[in-house]
């Protein structure tokens, strides 16, 4: 295994969100140097200069340009590589054009014998994870994707614009698919170690199943409505990220709803799917246990049988 720079950071595919990934990492300080590639050479030229002209309002950075050789030191390779999802089309839809991207992709990894972390951001990310997993050859906990850490951060924001609560105080997960069968984990959601329901008639707040039924509607819904109105989201994810990379890098063991692979846990195995994680140097060390009723395992199981069928039909075993 090759030697890691832990100041280093690929990005493979310069679209909206490899980009604005980009500039998020640019701005962070975590890397000192960050190559970007893209089937399109001259798009990841203009996004390294453009993203390299804002160098002398952050700290000193080397950002270029390259291709697959100058992966193989990087702490973290980023994938964003991918059809764009159009209005109308679901997640699910992009699976079979964005594992033919990943089937030219992966097999340039692998030849290389990269020590670092492989970071899936395309869409749909469960799916494409367990197709990184099993094409890379690389252990399992090194191959994980974004997974609902966008969703969860939805989730927070909505549920602090509900309470008047900093969202930073809001201790809450989307788990299961990034996308239309996601759940949101009300039974272990709690603001502070209140649990939700009492902190909501704390607020004022007493029709509980009418705001929940709303607020995971709103989470599920919005990248729709932000490809509706604006043709694609990217800051938010560009933000999750970092936080991310942050919690590599820096290994703080911080617990993140990213998609691994799951082993049996909930009756799902064998296809990845998002948890609550210790993400930290070594990428996912461990699940968190987290606290279901029974609706929200019947949901999780349903929503890992969704991306079992969509596996099965995109990738045959």
């Amino acid at each position: 295994m090759s030697t890691v720079n832990l100041r280093k950071v690929a990005m493979i595919g310069c679209g909206f969100v490899g980009s604005a990934s980009s500039f998020a990492l640019m701005q962070s300080g975590l890397f000192s140097e960050m190559v970007l590639i893209d089937a399109d050479k001259n798009k990841a030229e203009g996004e390294a200069l453009d993203i390299s002209h804002g160098l002398p309002f952050a700290k000193p950075m080397k950002i270029y340009a390259g291709d697959y050789d100058d992966i193989v030191d990087a702490a973290i390779i980023i994938i964003s590589a991918g059809a764009a999802q159009k209005p109308g089309e679901t997640r699910l839809d992009l699976v079979k054009k964005n594992i033919g991207i990943f089937g030219s992709i992966m097999p340039e990894i692998k030849k290389r014998n990269v020590g670092g972390i492989l970071l899936i951001v395309a869409n749909p990310v469960d799916v494409l994870t367990t197709a990184a997993q099993r094409m890379s050859g690389l252990p399992e906990g090194r191959v994980f994707g974004s997974g609902t850490v966008l969703d969860t951060a939805r989730f927070k924001y909505l549920l602090g614009e509900h309470l008047s609560v900093d969202s930073r105080s809001v201790h809450a997960f989307i788990i299961g698919e990034h996308g239309d069968s996601e759940i949101a984990a009300w039974s272990s959601a709690n603001v502070s170690g209140i649990p939700i329901n009492t902190f909501c008639e704390m607020r004022g707040h007493y029709a509980h199943q009418e705001s929940m039924e709303k607020i995971a509607d709103q989470v599920k819904n919005s990248a729709y409505e932000i490809i509706e109105k604006k043709h694609a989201t990217y800051y938010g994810i560009a933000m999750s990220v970092r936080r991310i990379c942050e919690a590599i890098i820096r290994d703080e063991k911080s617990i993140l709803p990213v998609s691994s692979a799951l082993h049996g846990e909930f009756g799902i195995d064998g296809i990845s799917l998002s948890m609550p994680a210790i993400v930290g140097a070594n990428g996912v060390e461990s699940l968190v246990p987290i606290k279901l009723d029974v609706y929200e395992e019947a949901a999780l199981k349903k929503s890992g049988e969704t991306l079992q069928a969509v596996l099965n039909d995109a990738m045959p075993q």
